[in-house]
């Protein structure tokens, strides 16, 4: 057996949606934050990414997490999130992913009924709750970073000529809101390739007019995920398909969407705090949110939120890489 490097993993799913923790291999990364050390990886190691996220180590819909050493005092590990699509800020499901992966393997210090992890990510600090039991576990809740509303009714113009009126929001990323119905289009699975195309259309045209920019880091930019809710949707229980770049669906109900989602609804007076709001993804798993209190960001009005959800590990890895294998970086088909 030959390799070029070997790169030690735990893999687990979140409500659906995979995350390739990567816990070995890679080292400790470039960088005074761990923003930077995004950055870092992107531009120098982005080989590494597509090796685990592409086929045929990864798939389409390929997520994952590289643990780092924190750069901050008052948390215990940083994380570099991954996925097919780029390198994400914030991920709610890959931290839900990550927090249960630091507890079950041991990787913090266990303690019952709650194991309290703080997490440097590239968005800021973030707190995981983890609910313990036997040892294993059971849920994991995240207060997230501040989320707010970066504009209500907005409008793009899509490719057939149709405006469309939407909602912009960020809970760790940006995300395009609205009612899948004013695309035209059922919330029904046999349809998931139009909604797909449909929802990809938009995101073309918001960013095409002028991508989203967070206020106090111009690096954090450009949409790259668009929640379509269901006609049946509350501001107590809402179903969503959300659909994100490059083109496929979140699997989970997605932590950063169900945030930025919350923020939206209390813009919009809809949504008071200590509220629970239940999100519910396309093939029905769920997160339970509420927001905590408000704050500012770069002087916008913001929330604070937080998300409970589970998350299981599927197995362990070490995935190589021979110096013959035709496909360093993997493939997209």
């Amino acid at each position: 057996m030959r390799s070029r490097l070997v790169l030690h993993a735990v893999d687990s799913h979140t409500e659906g949606m995979p995350t390739r923790v990567v816990t070995g291999g890679i080292g400790t990364l470039p960088g005074a934050t761990m923003n930077e050390r995004r950055l870092w990886f992107r531009e120098h190691r982005d080989d590494v990414k597509r090796l685990l996220m592409n086929e045929p180590r990864g798939h389409a819909a390929m997520s994952g997490a590289v643990l780092q050493p924190t750069t901050r005092p008052d948390c215990d590990w940083g994380v570099v999130y991954i996925e097919v699509s780029g390198y994400l800020p914030m991920c709610g499901h890959g931290t839900i992913g990550v927090a249960t992966v630091l507890v079950e393997t041991g990787m913090v210090e266990v303690v019952e009924p709650v194991t309290t992890i703080r997490l440097d990510t590239p968005a800021g600090p973030v707190t995981a709750e983890v609910a313990v039991e036997g040892g294993a576990a059971r849920a994991v809740t995240l207060t997230n970073v501040p989320s707010f509303s970066a504009g209500l009714d907005r409008t793009a113009t899509l490719p057939d000529g149709r405006t469309v009126t939407y909602d912009l929001a960020y809970g760790g990323n940006f995300y395009a809101i609205l009612p899948l119905d004013r695309l035209g289009l059922p919330f029904d699975r046999a349809r998931k390739d139009d909604i797909l195309a449909a929802g990809l259309a938009l995101m073309d045209a918001v960013n095409a007019a002028g991508e989203p920019v967070h206020p106090e880091d111009p690096s954090i930019r450009g949409l790259h995920h668009v929640h379509l809710y269901a006609p049946d949707s509350t501001a107590r229980h809402a179903r969503h398909a959300m659909v994100i770049s490059p083109g496929w669906f979140d699997r989970s109900p997605c932590g950063t969407g169900t945030s930025a989602r919350m923020a939206q609804l209390h813009a919009r007076g809809e949504l008071p705090l200590h509220t629970d709001f239940v999100n519910e993804s396309f093939i029905g798993t769920r997160f339970t949110g509420r927001l905590l209190g408000t704050t500012t960001v770069a002087g916008h009005p913001a929330v604070l939120p937080r998300f409970t959800g589970r998350a299981w590990i599927t197995g362990t890895a070490q995935y190589l890489l021979d110096p013959d294998d035709p496909f360093p970086s993997g493939f997209v088909l």
